[in-house]
C-alpha cells in the first residue's frame, strides 16, 4: 500500500490527501480512495443538510475494523478556510467550556473531513446563525482567515428545526419491524397535523423525521417522548418507549431522546463503520410499507449514488417545509 500523499484543488482550495490506497472496508476492500470519492460524489444532495449544523466527526483511522473515536472540537492543523462556529459545551466530559465544532457546508471541507477517515458525520437538530448581526461580519470573516471560530449566539443552539425519532429493533426484531412502526408512526403524526419522512440508520434501525419552525428543543423532546408513549400504549407488543433493555427483546425502541440539543444522529448520506459501506439512505413511504425483508433495506454508497441519480434528493422536503407543533393539551 502506498502512503504517497497527493495535492489537488478542490473549488480553489489546496489539500493533501493521504493514504487513497488504504483499505478503510476491509471486508469488501472498499479504500480510503472509495470514500473520498463517495463523499465527492454525493457532495450536492449532503451537503444542503449540513449547512450551519455543528458537524461531530466519528473518526476510523484504521478502518472499521480498527478503532474510532467522536471529534467535536476542531482538529489543531484544521485550515484557516474550514467555517467553524464556538458554542457553549455545558458539562462537557473534557471540562472545556466552549467547543469549536467544524461546519461542513462546502465540497473542500467535506473532502478535508472525509481525508481525516472521518467516515460517519453525526449533526443535531438544531441550525446555529451566524449571519446575525451584520456589523460583525467583518470581524468573523478576519477570525475565519486567522483559523478562528465565528460566536454563535448563545440561544441559537437551542432551537429546533427538525424532530426526529430514532426506532431501534431489540433482536429478535428487525428494520422489518421497524418499519411498521415507522407507519404507525407517521399516521400518529398525521393526526397532529405534521408530515414525516424516513430514512434508514445505515446499520438495524430507522429514522424518521418532521420540519419544524424553529421551537425550542425542549419543547421538540417533550412532544416527541408523548408521542412515542402514545405509540407504546397502543401497540404495546410491538413498540417500547423507555431505554431499558429488559423490556426491549422482540420491539422496537422508539427512541425520542435524539431531540435533546446536546445528542446528535447520523447525518442523512453518511457512510456508516459497518462490514460494508452501507449509508444512512432516504426511503419513500412506499418502500417503508412494502418492507418484507431487511436486505431491502441495506442500501450501500454505490446504491445511494444509483437512487440519487434516479431520484434526486428525497428528503430536499426538510430543507423547504416548515410546520408548527401541536399546542399542549
Amino acid at each position: 500500500m502506498s502512503d504517497a500523499k497527493v495535492r489537488v484543488q478542490v473549488e480553489g482550495r489546496q489539500l493533501t490527501l493521504s493514504n487513497l490506497e488504504k483499505v478503510l472496508y476491509p471486508e469488501v476492500g472498499f479504500t480510503k480512495g472509495e470514500v473520498l470519492d463517495y463523499y465527492t460524489r454525493i457532495a450536492a444532495v449532503l451537503l444542503p443538510h449540513l449547512a450551519g449544523r455543528p458537524v461531530t466527526l466519528k473518526r476510523y483511522p484504521d478502518g472499521v475494523s480498527g478503532g474510532f473515536f467522536f471529534e467535536k472540537n476542531r482538529p489543531s492543523h484544521t485550515p484557516a478556510w474550514v467555517r467553524t462556529a464556538r458554542l457553549p459545551s455545558p458539562g462537557s466530559t473534557m471540562q472545556r467550556e466552549t467547543i469549536e465544532y467544524v461546519l461542513v457546508e462546502d465540497l473542500p471541507t467535506l473532502v478535508w473531513c472525509a481525508n481525516l477517515a472521518a467516515l460517519e458525520l453525526h449533526v443535531p437538530m438544531w441550525r446555529v446563525d451566524l449571519n446575525a448581526g451584520g456589523t460583525k461580519a467583518a470581524a468573523a470573516h478576519r477570525e475565519r482567515r486567522e483559523g478562528r471560530g465565528r460566536e454563535a449566539r448563545r440561544e441559537d443552539h437551542r432551537e429546533a428545526d427538525l424532530m426526529v425519532f430514532d426506532l431501534d429493533p431489540g433482536a429478535p426484531a428487525t428494520i422489518v419491524e421497524c418499519c411498521r412502526v415507522a407507519c404507525l408512526l407517521r399516521d400518529e403524526l398525521s393526526a397532529d397535523g405534521l408530515r414525516a419522512w424516513a430514512k434508514t440508520s445505515g446499520q438495524k434501525g430507522l429514522q424518521v423525521y418532521v420540519p419544524l419552525r424553529k421551537t425550542l428543543s425542549t419543547q421538540t423532546s417533550a412532544y416527541a417522548k408523548e408521542v412515542a408513549q402514545r405509540l407504546e400504549r397502543g401497540h404495546a407488543k410491538l413498540v417500547v418507549s423507555r431505554m431499558a433493555k429488559a423490556l426491549r427483546p422482540g420491539k422496537v425502541l422508539v427512541d425520542w431522546s435524539q431531540n435533546n440539543a446536546a445528542k446528535t444522529t447520523v447525518a442523512v448520506y453518511s457512510l456508516r463503520a459497518q462490514p460494508t459501506p452501507t449509508v444512512s439512505a432516504p426511503l419513500t413511504w412506499e418502500e417503508v410499507e412494502s418492507c418484507r425483508r431487511s436486505e431491502q433495506m441495506r442500501f450501500t454508497s454505490d446504491m445511494v449514488l444509483r437512487r440519487v441519480a434516479r431520484h434526486g434528493d428525497l428528503l430536499a422536503p426538510l430543507l423547504e417545509e416548515r410546520q408548527r407543533l401541536p399546542d399542549p393539551g
